[in-house]
C-alpha cells in the first residue's frame, strides 16, 4: 500500500519544526513508520541558491521576482523528491516541514493582484507537479499565528542557520510586511486548495505546544485510516 504525505507549513515562527517533531513521534508511538523531509535543504548544494536569497545577497524581498525565487525552491524540492517518493512507495507515512506550500505563501504574498497570484500558483503547480513530477501532498496543513507574534517567535529560536551569520531574521522574517501579506496569502491559498487551518491562538495568546498539536491529529486521523 502507498503511503501518505503530509506537509506542515505556515509563517516564520509558527511553530512548523516542533508541530513536524510533535507529528513523528506520534505516529511511531502509533506504529506507523515515518520519515520526514526539511525543506529548504539547509546546507545541501541544492539549496545554496535559497540560502543566498535568504541571506539578501540578491537584495531584499521584493527585489526578487517571485517567478525566479521559486526556481531556487523548486530545485531543491526536486533533489529531494527521489526519496520522498521511495518512501511512498514503500508504505511509509512522510511529514514535512515546508513544501511547495510555503512558495504559495512567501512568493504569492509578492503578487497584490488576485488574477496575478492564481496565475503564479498555476505556474507553480505545473512546474513542480508536471515537469519536475515531485509527489503531491495527501494533506497540507496551515498554522495560523499573528505576524507580529511570529516574528517575535522567530528572535526567540537558536540562531542554528549558519548562512545568516549574527543575524537572527533572514529577509523574510525580518520584514513584517512581508510577514503579513504571506499570511493573508497562505489563507487565500487554503481556501482555494482546501488546505487546512489550524488556528494556534486563544484570544491573542499562544495555544499550547500539546493543545495544537492534538488538534493537528484529529485532523489527519481520517487519512491514514
Amino acid at each position: 500500500m502507498k503511503g501518505k504525505f503530509i506537509v506542515i507549513d505556515g509563517i516564520d515562527g509558527s511553530g512548523k519544526a516542533t508541530q513536524t517533531n510533535f507529528l513523528v513521534e506520534r505516529l511511531k508511538k502509533e506504529g506507523f513508520a515515518v520519515e520526514v523531509a526539511d525543506f529548504p535543504q539547509y546546507g545541501k548544494k541544492s539549496a545554496a541558491l535559497v540560502e543566498e536569497y535568504l541571506e539578501g545577497k540578491f537584495g531584499k524581498v521584493n527585489d526578487v521576482d517571485p517567478y525566479i525565487a521559486s526556481l531556487f525552491y523548486a530545485c531543491d524540492r526536486y533533489e529531494a523528491s527521489f526519496k520522498i517518493k521511495k518512501w511512498l512507495e514503500e508504505g511509509k507515512i512522510v511529514v514535512a516541514n515546508r513544501y511547495i506550500s510555503s512558495n504559495i505563501g512567501h512568493q504569492g504574498a509578492k503578487l497584490e493582484d488576485g488574477k496575478e497570484k492564481n496565475e503564479y500558483f498555476e505556474w507553480l503547480e505545473n512546474m513542480e507537479f508536471n515537469i519536475f513530477k515531485i509527489p503531491k501532498p495527501d494533506l497540507t496543513i496551515i498554522l495560523y499565528v499573528k505576524p507580529e507574534i511570529g516574528q517575535k517567535l522567530v528572535d526567540q529560536k537558536a540562531n542554528y542557520r549558519d548562512y545568516l551569520g549574527e543575524k537572527k531574521r533572514d529577509i523574510h522574517e525580518e520584514n513584517l510586511k512581508h510577514l503579513i501579506d504571506a499570511s493573508n496569502s497562505y489563507l487565500y491559498a487554503a481556501r482555494k486548495f482546501n488546505w487546512i487551518v489550524i488556528d494556534c491562538l486563544e484570544k491573542n495568546h499562544l495555544k499550547s505546544k500539546e493543545e495544537i498539536h492534538n488538534l493537528i491529529w484529529e485532523k489527519i486521523r481520517n487519512i491514514l485510516k
